[in-house]
């Protein structure tokens, strides 16, 4: 008896569901992305890595203030006037926003909003900082944006 080869028409399927969750494994999807910088941003800042952080920031963001002064207010605000030398932080699940606004007259953009939760015990107690972050996924790097829309 002779050994019959497969098909090349049964391998065609094969191979494109072999390449299909190959390519679902390794791409991280935009929740994933969005998770992760988010969680790379606050671990820096957890370590007072404020040069790491700010590399870490949306260039809108960054037009906000200049590198020096984002690190010493990050400083001064943290761990001065809080009396906490670090954090512990947790995150929400992102959702997504299909048309987010960083300021009443910015461009809308798509984004990933993300709840941080940062914990700090310093020289006044015990007590939670809360931070709504956005995470942009539309420039060739995933980007952190704060909300600057006045609350009514």
């Amino acid at each position: 008896m002779r050994k019959q080869k497969p098909s090349f028409i049964l391998m065609i399927p094969i191979a494109l569901i072999a390449f299909v969750t190959f390519i679902l494994i390794l791409l991280p999807s935009e929740n994933q992305q969005a998770h992760k910088i988010v969680d790379q941003f606050y671990s820096a800042e957890q370590e007072a890595d404020f040069d790491s952080s700010w590399e870490l920031l949306h260039s809108e963001m960054k037009n906000k203030f200049s590198k020096s002064a984002y690190m010493q207010d990050r400083v001064h605000t943290f761990m001065s006037h809080f009396g906490a030398d670090t954090f512990t932080y947790s995150m929400t699940k992102p959702k997504k926003i299909k048309s987010w606004k960083m300021t009443k007259d910015a461009k809308p953009m798509e984004a990933y909003e993300v709840v941080v939760t940062k914990e700090y015990n310093g020289k006044y107690g015990h007590f939670n900082f809360v931070q709504y972050v956005y995470v942009s996924l539309d420039g060739e790097q995933p980007a952190i944006l704060w909300d600057y829309k006045e609350k009514s």
